[in-house]
């Protein structure tokens, strides 16, 4: 899973990634619902910050495609 993508990530990786906008990758980033860090003005979020919220109840998908 996501081998092709370094082990910290920015927030545009995060958000090509999940398929989202990057306004809503910061939003994930800056709610704290995907665990980063920041680094002077950079945002880093480790790749295996990623893979726990994939894996996380908070990301539930049933076989059909919808979110439950």
């Amino acid at each position: 899973m996501l081998n092709k993508y370094p082990d910290v990530l920015t927030v545009k990786e995060l958000a090509n990634i999940l398929g989202i906008g990057i306004n809503k990758a910061y939003e994930l980033v800056n709610l704290r619902v995907i665990g980063s860090k920041r680094i002077g003005r950079r945002i880093v979020i480790p790749k295996l910050c990623v893979i726990d919220y994939l894996e996380s109840s908070r990301y539930n998908v049933n076989c059909n495609g919808r979110q439950v």
